[in-house]
Formats: structure tokens, C-alpha cells, sequence
């Protein structure tokens, strides 16, 4: 995929432990709302896509590489790429920037399945998107 999708937000005190510093997991949330504004900035909705093509992208796996540590109200920003593209599933590269020093690098495998959980083919009209 060409084009890098932005999504900028801040460090609340509820992403955080008792020290200030954001929650592991919390990495996690942060991309899955990254992947998820960049289907919308496309033009696209999850739901929709469930409603129209009964397509459900969900995460098969992911690696993260925690580099270092977000802290309270800091001012961050998920760069999320598409890597590669099968019918089926895509691979994602999402890094984390602070004040350009990448804090954050994460490979995430998505796959489409159907309401049933069953593998299914991504929507043609998304994979163009994806590909221009």
C-alpha cells in the first residue's frame, strides 16, 4: 500500500498505571483505533462492512515491540501502513511516534471473516482503496 494513514491523539490518565506511565495493553487500543480511522478515512465503516458484505476484520496476530514508555498526557501519533494484501487477510505496520522518536512498533496480520467465523474475501471496492 502506498499511502500512510495518521491518527493523533493523547495520553489520558485512564491509559495509565500508578506511576504515570500508559498500560501495556493499552498500546493495543490505541492501534485497533488507528486501524479503525483508517478504514473510515477511506470511506469505509466496520459496520458497514459487516451490514453489506457480512465482513469482519478481526486480528490474527500481532508482535509488538515496546521501545519506550508513554507517559500521562503526552501527545502521540499511530502511522499505520498496509504491507501486503491477499484476498483474504492483510499485514499492517503501526508505529508510534512521540515528538518524532518512534516509542512503539507493532506487525498486525488481519484476516476478514464472515458472521459465521468463517474465512472470507475482502470487498473488492476495499482492496482498490487499499491499493490506490
Amino acid at each position: 500500500m502506498k499511502k500512510e494513514f495518521i491518527y493523533n491523539f493523547k495520553v489520558y490518565y485512564e491509559d495509565t498505571d500508578a506511576g504515570g506511565v500508559v498500560y501495556y495493553a493499552n498500546y493495543l487500543k490505541f492501534l485497533e483505533r488507528a486501524r479503525s480511522e483508517a478504514i473510515y478515512s477511506i470511506g469505509f465503516s466496520n459496520l458497514d462492512l459487516k451490514r453489506t458484505n457480512d465482513v469482519i476484520i478481526v486480528v490474527k496476530s500481532c508482535n509488538i515491540n515496546y521501545i519506550r514508555p508513554a507517559k500521562f498526557e503526552d501527545k502521540l501519533s499511530v502511522h499505520s501502513s498496509i504491507i501486503s494484501i491477499s484476498k483474504a487477510s492483510f499485514k499492517m505496520n503501526q508505529i508510534i511516534i512521540r515528538q518524532e522518536e518512534k516509542i512503539t512498533e507493532a506487525e498486525v496480520v488481519l484476516v476478514a471473516i464472515n458472521s459465521s467465523g468463517k474465512p472470507t474475501k475482502l470487498p473488492e471496492e476495499l482492496l482498490k482503496k487499499f491499493n490506490s
